[in-house]
Parts: structure tokens; sequence; C-alpha cells
């Protein structure tokens, strides 16, 4: 796979900085007690925040609007189902 320029450099135990803090959205296949889950954060403009719901300060992956875009059409195509 080619190795694409980042447009963003990120700490990604820094980047939780980059997103308001009030809007981080649960997964909504979280179970009630926390379970395996992420939260997302669409807030920053242009960019989506992803962290592990579970751990208080996880670190933060950031995509740009081109990167979530590819990854959530590949989820829909099936691309991530386990066999």
């Amino acid at each position: 796979m080619p190795e694409y320029p980042r447009p963003v450099d990120y700490d990604p135990h820094e980047a939780v900085h980059l997103f308001d803090e009030s809007k981080w959205q649960k997964s909504f296949a979280s179970e009630p007690n926390g379970g395996n889950c992420v939260e997302v954060n669409m807030a920053a403009p242009g960019l989506v925040g992803v962290r592990d719901t579970k751990l208080a300060s996880s670190p933060v992956f950031v995509f740009d609007a081109g990167e979530w875009a590819a990854f959530l059409e590949g989820v829909k195509a099936g691309q991530f189902d386990l066999r």
C-alpha cells in the first residue's frame, strides 16, 4: 500500500486538544457497561478523532475527511469483517 503524506502531524497522546470534549460520541453498538467500543468526534473542521471508550486518557487517532470516508466505505463493503 502506498504511503501518502498526512495533512496533519499530531501526537496521539496530545491530539485530544484538537477536539471539543463535549462532542465525543460513543458507538451505537456500545454495551450499557461500556463494552469494547470507540468514541468518534467530528467537531474539528475536516478532522475526525477516534479514541477508546474505556480509557480515560486514551490516545486519539486523527483522520482527515478523505481517510474517514474511505474507512467507512470499507466497513460498508465488509472489508473488515472477521471471517
